[in-house]
């Protein structure tokens, strides 16, 4: 019986890459808490452009995205494209 995938040094290896880029949220556009614990919702994780569950490649550094924690839990498996850019801000009454 296999082992998770995501447990595997070349998973570990392309997390990290995607980590020490430092780059913005892809489904946001804000930044990313990088020394946040892993379990606050602005924390880091890798997301990837086209879900697993759809044909996308695990190891695949071409679909990996830097995304916070709160955006791809809320994107779940859905293919839609990002969000352009940081939100506005919405008057409210």
């Amino acid at each position: 019986m296999t082992g998770n995938p995501r447990n595997g040094r070349p998973y570990r290896r392309l997390v990290d890459w995607l980590r020490a880029q430092r780059l913005p949220c892809w489904l946001c556009g804000r930044e990313i808490g990088y020394d946040l614990d892993a379990r606050h919702p602005l924390s880091f994780t890798l997301d990837h452009e086209q879900p697993l569950s759809r044909g996308g490649q695990l190891l695949d550094k071409a679909n990996a995205r830097p995304a916070h924690r709160r955006c791809n839990s809320a994107r779940g498996n859905r293919t839609a494209p990002p969000r352009p850019g940081p939100r506005q801000p919405q008057l409210r009454w």
